[in-house]
């Protein structure tokens, strides 16, 4: 199992020099990961809030990191323009020399959407994710892209710019619903969602991340390496290293902690990090 922390980008958690720091201080740890938020609006914020956007701080980590895994949990696809996203994210993946990961997923907070005068219909959504995913994957081949689908169009352009490791980076896809759970069959990784609330409640256990990884990979057709990551509250020492080993033991493959002002302050958090995960 590997390790990570997910951070809240909003409020002062979300400024870059912390996230750098966050970063710095989660790899001298020893964890294996850091991956950020992707919003535009807090609706429950009523004052209002900072929001940072995500990849431009995966890139500030990418430069005061060597060795951890940076994504996003999770870019909501069918907001974005899938050609600018493949950019950003190829970017990150070269400035951090192959360590970029997309988590994906079709959003699930409706201002995201509605509030910037954007259509929140399930089923849209659906479908731009899948086109705007296969739309990614083909410019990250660098040859020339002639694509002409319902929701976008690349007419006869050619992006040289390809990921480090070859063909893609890994796409982790996200939800808890049966087609969310098919569609992260077909690419890389699946990622689950908090599995406990802001007192640190778990609220899906390792048998139930268990079923639905049974249920994952009966509609997965290839051998290729897959993740599964899962997110939640552990303690440092003992119960910590027992949570995490839960998961493991139904499929997880990545254990990461949740690092949101909801939990703690600022301090604590850091400590938290400071810490080390629960790796036994």
């Amino acid at each position: 199992m590997r390790y990570g922390v997910d951070v809240i980008n909003f409020w002062r958690l979300g400024e870059p020099e912390m996230i750098q720091e966050i970063a710095r201080t989660a790899e001298a740890a020893g964890w294996d990961g850091l991956f950020v938020w992707d919003h535009v609006s807090a609706a429950w914020e009523s004052g209002g809030v900072a929001i940072f956007d995500p990849w431009t701080l995966l890139a500030g980590a990418a430069c005061v990191t060597e060795r951890i895994v940076l994504g996003t949990n999770v870019t909501p696809v069918p907001r974005r323009r899938p050609q600018v996203l493949a950019m950003q994210v190829a970017t990150v993946d070269h400035l951090s020399q192959g360590r970029a990961v997309l988590g994906v997923g079709l959003g699930a907070e409706e201002a995201d959407f509605v509030r910037f005068g954007e259509d929140f219909a399930a089923g849209l959504r659906a479908e731009k994710l899948d086109e705007a995913l296969d739309v990614i994957t083909t410019l990250w081949s660098g040859g020339l892209v002639q694509h002409h689908g319902r929701h976008y169009m690349v007419d006869g352009v050619r992006n040289l710019l390809r990921p480090v490791g070859g063909a893609r980076c890994p796409i982790w896809v996200g939800g808890n619903s049966d087609p969310a759970l098919r569609r992260a069959a077909r690419w890389d990784g699946w990622t689950t969602g908090i599995i406990a609330d802001e007192s640190g409640r778990v609220g899906v256990s390792p048998k139930e991340v268990g079923e639905r990884i049974r249920y994952l990979l009966d509609h997965r057709r290839s051998n290729e390496p897959f993740d599964v990551l899962v997110e939640g509250y552990s303690e440092a020492g003992t119960a910590g290293i027992d949570l995490a080993a839960s998961y493991e033991a139904v499929g997880a493959t990545w254990w990461c902690d949740s690092i949101n002002g909801l939990r703690a302050p600022i301090e604590d958090l850091m400590a938290r990090i400071a810490a080390g995960p629960p790796r036994a």
